[in-house]
């Protein structure tokens, strides 16, 4: 079609150099070419991606569906961060063998241990589809039958379109709806634990030095697939052997350098670079004071019973994590935001978009689109906001209500499409529940439930009516007294019988009529307005990026993220967060040491390391008698980046992206060039952990090591 033709021109042409950008890797050829190699690349767009012969891409795999990680040896041997594989790790450790404590290592092959239901995915090829999606569209009068003509559209080209039969097809959309591309993508299914350093090590600085430079902290762990001896994906079998890939990164030892070109290649999970002022706005000053404050009293509590109790710090480590990094991430975001005077940018931005309709006579496409904005994003915010309320109350930071909710979903499996249905559903959901119950702990999620309840009750706009003469703590002691869904054999003890018998006690317990009280307030009075007022927001969102595209053809215009694999690229670079303060961007051991509090969860050193930096036992690793830790540059990263590898000029890995800086955590709606660094490990750091302190030198041996600089 016409417009994507003249998309693809615009995003392409050579406008600004190291502006930031997530680029899609077959589209490569032309101005991100040219720029990557005034940067100092020295490969080509076809060393990155080729569909014909082995490339980069061929080595970057979809780690679980929420990382990514990086194939370094002939062998399978997979590299990603120690967060991106904490939850196996914490699933494989006990009171007796804690392996998050003190890390795990495996001898040989056979000691590495399987992850039931651990995935990572390789991209095969990458085909656009716009036209073929967008098919009939045009023609059609309302958003809503639009938005199904495409999905139609959709779901027939990825049924009809060519692969193995081990494949699949996966179509994403780009530029709003401008664009669709399809994936087709292998996924292997026995991915196994080889080894991961001790969390005073893969997690030192914990949550303290969370999003924040400079940072010392071994974020890597590292695993192995396994294929069926054809080499093709299959599920785990004792009889499965080492994955063969058709390309495996080579290891620099020659380290890095201020300027040095670096590139990271991953799979950037969301970022919405394009919003409307009034968007911004809403999420500076209503959406992540909320969501900030609900995540600050879970914290709260979860932490002083970790602090306490050895076992709920293994219960709760993982979930503990997770919930403070976005916590972590909005605060800094807001700051960056308010820092670098993010809303007006959009709204000076804005007036120049008006100015150019104007002048080049496109009022009749365009002239609506930033009124229209604003009263919908007016229309839209306390309905927003009461959904924000019940996503993080409901289903993410309260254990009880989110089991709940599932059985509600299954009360409603029943009543929509029957008995049957019900009952294959139920086996599912109640196994499923055994390993969460593993780590839930009654007493913690008691005190979380209070204290979010109250939140909900007082804060949150569009409430049940009786939440606003509620008694939080009485109710809360009710509940937990009495609630069957405080254990895994009392949810059980609601599943037997029959299906009547199933609800009919169910709806009886006072857990769980307090979440359906909470889920029928939510499908009822929020999500139909929230959805029909997001769908016309969607759609000016899309015609707001065709606008843009049209309006200012010397733009630089990269897809927003939405998990597909990308590259970014930059240079190894320090920044001025503050007036008269500069970072450099590299860290060192040195640094562990002068942040080391011996017995502190978050900066205790092991007593190895300890006697390694005394004798500065940093083998063929260190440079200039210094061991590096970390470094930064001005690659565009977002989450999904973690685990992604930092990549040299000549394709060899030097590093693995885990972090962002604290004051450039608003890049995923406001990239700034001076501030934004993405904070990635060392690998000589990783390597000597591996031999040096793991004494897992047969690791090593499986790999490339190779010296481009010399």
């Amino acid at each position: 079609m016409k417009f994507l033709r003249l998309l693809l021109v615009l995003v392409t042409f050579p406008i600004f150099a190291q502006q930031g950008g997530m680029w899609i890797p077959s589209m490569l050829k032309g101005m991100n070419e040219s720029e990557m190699q005034s940067l100092g690349m020295k490969m080509t767009a076809e060393d990155i991606y080729d569909v014909n012969k082995s490339s980069l891409k061929d080595a970057i795999v979809h780690f679980d569906g929420g990382c990514t990680a990086e194939v370094i040896s002939p062998k399978g041997l997979l590299l990603t961060n120690h967060h991106c594989g904490y939850g196996e790790i914490q699933s494989h450790s006990t009171v007796e063998h804690d392996y998050l404590q003190d890390g795990f290592w495996a001898k040989d092959m056979a000691s590495e241990l399987p992850n039931p239901g651990m995935v990572v995915t390789f991209i095969v090829s990458i085909h656009d589809v716009t036209n073929t999606v967008l098919e009939g569209v045009a023609s059609l009068n309302t958003e809503a039958d639009k938005q199904k003509r495409i999905q139609e559209n959709i779901n027939r080209v990825q049924t009809t379109f060519p692969k193995e039969t081990w494949q699949e097809n996966k179509i994403k959309t780009f530029y709003e709806g401008n664009q669709y591309i399809l994936f087709v993508t292998e996924t292997y299914k026995d991915i196994r634990l080889v080894g991961a350093p001790p969390s005073s090590i893969g997690k030192f600085g914990s949550d303290t030095d969370n999003w924040v430079w400079p940072r010392h902290t071994g974020d890597f762990s590292m695993f192995r697939i396994y294929a069926g001896k054809d080499n093709k994906p299959a599920e785990y079998s004792k009889d499965n052997v080492p994955y063969t890939p058709k390309h495996f990164l080579p290891v620099s030892l020659d380290g890095i350098s201020e300027g040095d070109f670096t590139m990271v290649f991953g799979f950037p999970g969301r970022t919405q670079e394009y919003l409307p002022s009034f968007a911004v706005e809403q999420i500076v000053n209503t959406l992540n004071p909320a969501k900030i404050e609900i995540r600050d009293n879970a914290l709260k509590v979860q932490d002083g019973f970790m602090r306490k109790d050895q076992a709920i710090k293994i219960q709760y480590a993982s979930k503990y994590a997770s919930v403070a990094n976005y916590w972590k991430k909005w605060i800094g975001e807001s700051q960056g935001l308010k820092k670098s005077n993010a809303i007006q940018l959009k709204k000076d931005f804005e007036a120049e978009f008006q100015k150019r309709i104007a002048q080049k006579g496109k009022s009749a496409e365009y002239g609506n689109i930033l009124a229209d904005f604003e009263k919908n994003y007016k229309a839209i915010n306390e309905y927003t906001l009461a959904r924000d309320y019940f996503i993080e109350v409901v289903l993410r930071n309260t254990e009880l209500l989110s089991v709940g909710f599932k059985l509600y979903q299954l009360e409603q499996v029943y009543k929509t499409k029957g008995e049957q249905a019900f009952d294959d559903r139920k086996t599912n959901t109640i196994n499923s529940l055994q390993g969460f119950y593993k780590d839930f702990n009654v007493n913690v999620d008691e005190k979380v439930f209070e204290k979010l309840i109250t939140l909900y009750g007082q804060k949150s706009p569009l409430i049940p009516e009786e939440f606003k003469t509620m008694n939080y703590e009485k109710t809360t002691a009710d509940i937990y007294k009495s609630s069957k869904l405080t254990s895994y054999e009392g949810v059980k003890s609601l599943f037997k019988g029959d299906a009547a018998a199933n609800f009919k006690a169910l709806n009886k317990d006072k857990g769980y009529v307090l979440v359906k009280k909470l889920a029928e307030n939510y499908f009822n009075n929020i999500a139909p307005t929230y959805d029909r007022i997001n769908l016309e927001i969607g759609a000016l969102q899309r015609n707001y990026m065709k606008a843009q595209l049209d309006l200012f053809p010397d733009g630089r215009f990269f897809p927003d993220a939405n998990s597909t694999l990308r590259i970014t690229y930059g240079q190894v670079k320090g920044y001025s967060p503050n007036d008269a303060v500069y970072y450099q961007p590299v860290t060192h051991l040195e640094g562990v040491m002068e942040k080391y509090i011996p017995g502190d969860y978050e900066f205790d050193v092991p007593s190895k390391l300890l006697d390694l930096i005394k004798n500065k036992d940093y083998g063929q690793y260190a440079e200039n008698g210094k061991m590096p830790v970390c470094f930064i540059a001005t690659n565009h990263t977002t989450g999904g980046n973690s685990g992604s590898p930092a990549i040299d000029a000549h394709g060899n890995l030097i590093g693995l992206n885990f972090d962002r800086v604290w004051e450039g955590t608003m890049s995923d709606i406001h990239y700034d060039p001076e501030i934004c660094r993405n904070i990635m490990v060392d690998i000589r750091y990783v390597l000597f952990v591996i031999d040096k302190y793991a004494d897992a030198s047969h690791l090593i041996d499986e790999m490339k090591l190779v010296h481009p600089k010399k």
